[in-house]
């Protein structure tokens, strides 16, 4: 008997879509506004997870530029036609709108690793498109949005059937439900005759389920479950919050299991909050008298340790699956990851060479937007996945500007996020009046904090020009405090931080992504600035 510990992929894995092909199970996640593009992990036993590549070429002409934050590519859903993989996702590009100002596409791959084949656009009614498979049938499953006033946003699901080859609809768009509750993500699958339509129910909250209907005929009309499948939201202190967004799969030996996003929220005195994202985990499913899915263990709340019975032997060498623990030498390489690596991310478009340069034991950045930039911001980034870690990194860099700095980064989006760079600034005592071309200056290690609308220096401490600094920050649950090394001794810089301000639950706006420590580069003149960062390490501990 093999035990799983949920979340099985922790920090930053939301909208998992989980599918068998052969003796291997595989799970794509939402990637928002990151590259690389469509997470695709694998398993032989549901237990033990690895990174097994990603959907190349998801976002035509390989950029995401100016999509919003936690815009970008959401939902994608993966399938299996006993051939071919199948990706069906959506590319958002407004949010917090009537109008999500989407597109959605479909591409196809023998292989997870690639290569995938160029998108094709379908019908895109709304986000959270979904594949069925049936025959030699195709059908694409949608939210439909109305964006009109007094419109609903989530305004029921619809199925168009496609051909299978040129990927065109074959006969009208049909609605499959209404509910007066918010339903989306839905994924359908068929047994003993009945059509499952798995939602997602209730938003991305803490108020977010799952909920089954079902139907004799794939068209509807569909009947509602009384009960939900999955979710935690009648009891606040439980371990996982957020359950929702769920995939129903059958194993060789007909047994059920059922992915799903969740998360494990920090208690603050504002409230609940989950900086390391929305997570994915796997529960067990059995089924009743009546035919409808249960949680085997009896209950409708997310289990941390699920039993996985009579699955195949694990990963060799694979464990635990978190995105956190970067502590070889050159762990920032800007090359894509072989299957097995852990992925390192960039905002809006890939890693290039123009601006991502290997170097002994690390990489060289080049400067270009700042970090409020939504369109050509230098940065490398790493997921946080416990609420206990801590990033260094050597930096050696000589600015010679206030529009030019490189550091370290607590970074969730251009409006949140926590920033220590080595920059230039006026000498003691003179106020900033953009005259650096007439000073020599100081060279200063500045702290900065991002909540929003407002961007405030939090603190400043001279250093010594063109010497490499270690930088560093330590996240103690809701704390997180920045510091260098002098000698053997760590400094601080600045007070400890909220680290809670890098989630969904902090802040006005819509958001959807995870906590980041990241490196980073900024030319705002003429992009000719690099630093050098090497030792890079993040190390994410359980509790």
């Amino acid at each position: 008997m093999t035990v799983l510990h949920n979340p099985v992929i922790r920090g930053f894995a939301p909208d998992p879509s989980l599918v068998r092909a052969s003796d291997w199970y595989y799970l794509a996640t939402s990637s928002f506004e990151w590259f690389p593009t469509i997470p695709i992990h694998r398993s032989r036993d549901l237990a033990h997870w690895e990174y097994a590549g990603h959907v190349e070429g998801a976002a035509p002409g390989n950029s995401l530029a100016g999509v919003p934050d936690s815009g970008g590519i959401w939902a994608p859903s993966l399938s299996w036609d006993g051939e071919h993989f199948w990706v069906a996702y959506s590319i958002v590009r407004s949010v917090g709108t009537p109008y999500f100002d989407l597109d959605t596409y479909v591409s196809t791959a023998t292989e997870v690793s690639g290569p995938w084949s160029p998108p094709r656009r379908v019908p895109s009614h709304g986000f959270d498109p979904a594949l069925h498979h049936e025959a030699d049938r195709l059908w694409l499953l949608n939210l439909q949005n109305d964006h009109r006033p007094g419109g609903r946003r989530f305004a029921g699901i619809v199925a168009t059937e496609l051909d299978r080859d040129t990927l065109t609809a074959v006969a009208p768009t049909q609605l499959l439900l209404q509910h007066d509750r918010l339903i989306e993500g839905p994924k359908l699958l068929k047994r003993d005759g009945w059509y499952l339509l798995v939602l997602a129910e209730g938003g991305t909250g803490f108020e977010h389920g799952v909920r089954v209907a079902r139907s004799r005929n794939l068209t509807g009309p569909y009947e509602l479950d009384e009960r939900p499948l999955l979710t935690a939201r009648d009891d606040p202190d439980w371990p996982l919050q957020k359950a929702g967004h769920a995939e129903l799969v059958e194993t060789p030996e007909g047994e059920w299991y059922v992915s799903h996003l969740t998360a494990r929220p920090l208690k603050t005195p504002q409230g609940p909050k989950c900086p390391l994202g929305r997570e994915t985990a796997i529960q067990a499913v059995t089924w009743d008298a009546e035919g409808w899915p249960r949680l085997r263990h009896g209950d409708h709340k997310p289990a941390v340790l699920v039993d996985v019975r009579d699955l195949q032997r694990p990963v060799r060498g694979a464990g635990l699956y978190s995105t956190c623990g970067y502590r070889r030498v050159g762990a920032t390489s800007p090359h894509p990851p072989a299957p097995g690596e852990q992925p390192r991310y960039t905002l809006r478009s890939p890693a290039d060479p123009s601006w991502l340069q290997p170097i002994p034991h690390g990489n060289r950045l080049r400067g270009h937007h700042g970090p409020d930039s939504l369109w050509s911001h230098h940065l490398l980034a790493h997921r946080i996945t416990e609420h206990h870690a801590e990033a260094q990194v050597t930096l050696h860099a000589t600015p010679s500007t206030f529009t030019q700095s490189a550091g370290l980064l607590l970074w969730y989006n251009t409006s949140a996020y926590y920033a220590l760079d080595l920059t230039w600034s006026e000498p003691e005592g003179e106020t900033q009046r953009g005259q650096q071309w007439r000073h020599t200056g100081r060279t200063v290690l500045a702290l900065t904090a991002r909540d929003e609308n407002e961007t405030h220096r939090v603190s400043e401490k001279e250093v010594e020009a063109a010497t490499p600094l270690t930088l560093g920050v330590t996240v103690d649950g809701a704390d997180a405090q920045f510091w260098h090394l002098t000698g053997d001794a760590r400094a601080p810089i600045g007070p400890p931080l909220d680290f809670t301000r890098l989630s969904d639950d902090h802040g006005s706006r819509l958001r959807f992504t995870g906590a980041t420590a990241a490196i980073h580069a900024v030319d705002l003149v003429d992009a000719s600035f690099t630093a050098d960062f090497t030792d890079f390490r993040l190390t994410c501990t359980p509790a």
